[in-house]
């Protein structure tokens, strides 16, 4: 089986069986995985291919076949989970293992990204709606309560979800430099969380741009909830098509679906928009190695038009509009984080996402979490925060602000939170003295105290 030769040479490091379609058993690996902490360590894996048809796909397009074939049952866990059966796959790609099929594959799909991205404002509003104009009762079950669908920022690495989203809002305008009444542009403003958070907390004037009609309603809803409307404005429009300029520029999550083929033109636009003084900030998904492709199987069901870029595409075009980088920040396993909470989310709320859609469905968004958190936990992708301006005096000298900022802007879901917990740890504290009869003189017994519940909080809208 060709199949069988492929894995081979793809898996060397950890415990993989597969059971083909015909009942054959086969065995791959063995070299022990040393260099992964316990907890991203892949179990051992066992599959079972239920259609023999994979057997080829899994070889000409295994990017593509792969998702393809779990969504559909086709392919079966009967030990391990699929985070270790990514994981195990991800692991070995990254130490240069692979079938030269594997490397054809990946060199085609490098060679076609240009015809992939082609991205004018019709198809941009198509590929958006495919994705974010899903039911917002879906995002409701894993993302947190702002509706934050990016990478979160672990300060400590210990922050819940909610509270990595807010560190996220905060270590951005950070950087923005805000002052009230500054005009801010947001690209690609989702259901309006970044926007509503700078003119709540800061006292900014912001213009929200978005694609998509269910978000655009969620965001204006939100708004008028907040009574921020005369400081919030959220408009149906490509970012192509404004047509005004202001202090600042944020763009979280959005640059992934402009494709290649347009970089110049994006940034163009943000030093059109941008004033003399101003700053622009950009928080995208990026890969820390040279340009490539787009996963098939993503770019099938669930980024039609997505691409993330190297550092050094996205680079050349800055350096073509005469944009300054002020600041480049790697985030490097944040994303992960965020994803593992994202599925653990999703997971725990999985017959409610049947209800809304189907077993299919649920398996495909599965597929696309773990499948993304594996990218950033081996080494893949990784977020890029890139700080641009038309002056150099726009940002001070040193860096030091970024931090000094923070410090002076406390997390308030952090304190929230705390403040929620401190009865559960001053019961915990409290000494147990023996019971029945007696006058105490018996020595205390350790107090135990087991974490109370944590059920779903509810989503703002």
């Amino acid at each position: 089986m060709l199949l069988a030769k492929v894995l081979r040479r793809l898996v060397t490091y950890g415990d993989l069986v597969v059971i083909d379609a015909d009942g054959e058993s086969h065995r791959f690996g063995g070299r022990p995985i040393t260099d992964v902490s316990p907890a991203d360590l892949p179990a051992p894996v066992r599959l079972r291919l239920k259609d023999r048809r994979l057997h080829w796909r899994l070889v000409v397009n295994p990017g593509l076949a792969f998702g393809e074939g779990y969504m559909d049952g086709g392919i079966e866990i009967e030990q391990g989970s699929l985070r270790d059966v990514l994981g195990l796959f991800m692991y070995n790609m990254h130490r240069g293992n692979g079938h030269w099929t594997i490397r054809l594959q990946e060199r085609l799909n490098g060679w076609l990204r240009w015809l992939h991205q082609h991205n004018p404002v019709d198809v941009a509003r198509k590929n958006v709606a495919h994705h974010y104009d899903l039911s917002g009762e879906l995002y409701d079950l894993f993302l947190d309560r702002d509706r934050q669908y990016s990478c979160a920022y672990f300060p400590t690495g210990m922050e819940s979800l909610d509270v990595a989203q807010e560190a996220k809002k905060r270590h951005i305008a950070a950087k923005l430099l805000l002052q009230p009444g500054l005009r801010v542009l947001d690209i690609g403003c989702g259901w309006g969380g970044m926007a509503l958070y700078l003119a709540r907390e800061f006292g900014a004037h912001v213009t929200g741009v978005t694609l998509s009609r269910e978000q655009l309603a969620v965001a204006r809803r939100r708004a008028a909830e907040e009574k921020l409307e005369h400081r919030v404005t959220f408009q149906l429009l490509d970012y192509r098509l404004v047509d005004d300029q202001f202090d600042r520029i944020v763009s979280v999550g959005m640059f992934e679906h402009v494709g290649a083929r347009h970089y110049r033109e994006f940034f163009g636009k943000v030093r059109d928009l941008l004033k003399p003084d101003g700053i622009a900030l950009l928080h995208t998904i990026g890969r820390p190695e040279p340009p490539g492709g787009t996963n098939a199987w993503i770019r099938k069901y669930i980024f039609p038009g997505g691409y993330s870029p190297a550092l050094s595409e996205l680079m050349a075009a800055v350096e073509h509009e005469r944009l300054i980088p002020c600041d480049v920040e790697m985030l490097r396993l944040h994303y992960a984080k965020t994803l593992r909470h994202w599925h653990d989310r999703f997971q725990a709320n999985r017959d409610e996402a049947k209800a809304l859609y189907d077993e299919r469905f649920c398996r495909m968004w599965e597929f696309y979490l773990v499948a993304s958190e594996m990218a950033f936990r081996h080494e893949s992708h990784m977020i890029f925060q890139v700080q641009l301006a038309r002056h150099q005096e726009a940002v001070p000298l040193v860096r030091d602000y970024v931090t000094a900022f923070e410090a002076t802007q406390p997390l308030r879901l952090a304190a929230a939170e705390d403040r929620a917990a401190a009865p559960a740890r001053r019961t915990a504290a409290r000494p147990k003295t023996a019971a029945g009869r007696g006058n105490g003189s018996r020595k205390p017994q350790p107090a135990t105290a087991e974490a109370p519940a944590r059920s779903r909080e509810p989503v703002a809208h």
